[in-house]
């Protein structure tokens, strides 16, 4: 057994192969963990393969095993005798870097052949599943994506155990080839969905495609907006159950998130534990979130307006406690609440920058401390202390993390709004916002619906969330083309005029 390292001598080059294939195999060899060597002596099969990507064990026992001790034979021969799937024979300079490049073994007859058998034997390091983080809920599944796409898709496939599963395999990346899943399920989706989301994975023109996120915001509807309009989830059985709602779920190797998409704006204010419990108090506490969610961007902004324009506005009996407070304070209503509102953020920063022991410890303490200090200084009065405090402590309260930066931030036009215009400002500020919300879309669905256009069925699972014997019918926003989720056991699969006709 003869080892080749490095770059191959230019006088030993194969004659008769083609010229990209000789390219592609220079390159190869420019790096020190790709091996080639003759296998079983000096005039066997030529054997090349990354020695990082592929399993030795694998490689030795199904592979080396078989070619061992037996006459010259084909590599169709091979390829019949190592059942390994995905097995391929080409000369195809495209098909043979992408294999190689994912661990595969490239195996030649001859030296001077351009024709080659490719088996895979991936090395693969995956990360056991763990409990979710960001959607961690205190009943229900405990189950989270991991890197490995093959792995997330077992765990989608054992929760939707029928062949109207359909998933379909991207490359996205110039330079990574990152593979990408589309799901849905077959039948009940709107094919129409399914294109635009296809035609916009396709139209993807980057080199390097390492996350999730990357691809939402590029086949996002629109690039420029704060609000999100695709969710990214960690749970299989979220992502289950939106695809049997008739949703569309993407998935990307490397990456332990999956996209969620369309969705309205109450979808990001929704939590899956809304559904494990009885349905009374999983409307009340989706009910509070959206109040907490309103609070936490109008407190600080209200508090400007009313100290600066309409003071008339205060009741007599909180009107000298506010006096007391300011009484003290050397800046104006509008960098006091500045002051607050960035310190705010610039602890939630640090706490997420940190390591995660000392990440909550400056997150507790540096808040108690600076707080404090901050009302004995005299740089900002303890009544908007408290109102940002709660207003931060109101955020927190979302379930989606990207809505929850969009509320982070848009608090700030609400502050500038107020300090110019007062209450008027805000009543601008508000205007604007829901003009864009109006306009906007997910994969083309009203970001707005149920509100607008109005409609009253998918008040159901919306603001309130119904007993499930309440919800028979699918939403109306994602248009599918089997609306209906409950059915008595003689009635037909197919769709009702009713339902056309809607």
């Amino acid at each position: 057994m003869r080892f080749f390292k490095g770059k191959r001598d230019k006088e030993a080059a194969v004659q008769g192969t083609s010229r990209n294939f000789q390219e592609l195999l220079e390159k190869f060899e420019a790096s020190n963990d790709f091996l080639t060597f003759q296998f079983p002596d000096e005039d066997g099969y030529t054997i090349s393969y990354f020695h990082s990507l592929v399993n030795d064990q694998k490689l030795h026992e199904h592979i080396l095993a078989v070619i061992k001790d037996q006459p010259r034979r084909s590599l169709r021969q091979i390829k019949g005798d190592i059942p390994m799937e995905d097995s391929k024979e080409t000369s195809e300079v495209a098909v043979i870097q992408r294999m190689v490049m994912s661990g595969s073994i490239m195996i030649q007859s001859r030296k001077a052949d351009e024709s080659c058998l490719l088996i895979p034997c991936v090395h693969s390091v995956k990360r056991q599943t763990s409990i979710p983080e960001s959607e961690y809920t205190v009943a229900g599944p405990k189950e989270a994506f991991v890197e490995s796409l093959d792995t997330n898709l077992n765990l989608i496939r054992n929760r939707l155990p029928i062949p109207e599963l359909r998933s379909r395999e991207f490359r996205v990346g110039s330079i990574s080839q990152t593979k990408l899943v589309v799901l849905y399920m077959d039948g009940i989706v709107n094919q129409q969905i399914v294109d635009t989301v296809v035609q916009r994975i396709g139209d993807i023109d980057y080199d390097t495609i390492v996350d999730i996120s990357f691809v939402g915001q590029m086949i996002t509807d629109n690039r420029n907006s704060m609000f999100p309009q695709l969710i990214e989830t960690e749970r299989p059985d979220h992502l289950a159950s939106v695809i049997s709602e008739g949703k569309i779920g993407i998935m990307l190797d490397g990456s332990p998130h999956a996209l969620v998409g369309p969705n309205t704006i109450i979808s990001f204010f929704s939590s899956f534990e809304d559904y494990l419990q009885i349905w009374n108090l999983g409307t009340s506490f989706r009910l509070i979130r959206l109040f907490a969610v309103l609070f936490s961007i109008f407190s600080s902004s209200m508090y400007v307006a009313v100290i600066t324009y309409h003071y008339q506005v205060i009741p007599t009996d909180l009107l000298p406690v506010l006096i007391s407070s300011r009484g003290v304070i050397p800046f104006p209503p509008i960098l006091e609440a500045i002051i607050l509102e960035g310190t705010i953020e610039l602890l939630r920063e640090a706490s997420v920058r940190l390591p995660t022991k000392v990440g909550s410890t400056i997150g507790i303490v540096g808040g108690i401390v600076i707080g404090s200090a901050a009302v004995e200084a005299g740089f900002v009065s303890n009544v908007l202390l408290m109102l940002v405090a709660l207003a931060a402590l109101a955020s927190f309260t979302v379930p989606i993390y990207q809505i929850s930066n969009t509320i982070r931030l848009i608090r700030f036009p609400f502050l500038l709004a107020a300090q110019l215009y007062g209450l008027f400002g805000l009543v601008l500020c508000s205007a604007f916002i829901l003009s864009h919300l109006l306009k906007l879309t997910s994969l083309g669905s009203p970001y707005l619906e149920p509100l607008y256009p109005m409609r009253i069925h998918d008040f159901k699972d919306s603001l309130i969330r119904l007993p499930f014997s309440k919800q028979k019918k699918r939403p109306q926003f994602l248009r599918t083309e089997d609306r209906i989720r409950i059915r008595k056991r003689n009635e037909s699969k197919s769709r009702p005029q009713s339902d056309i006709d809607e």
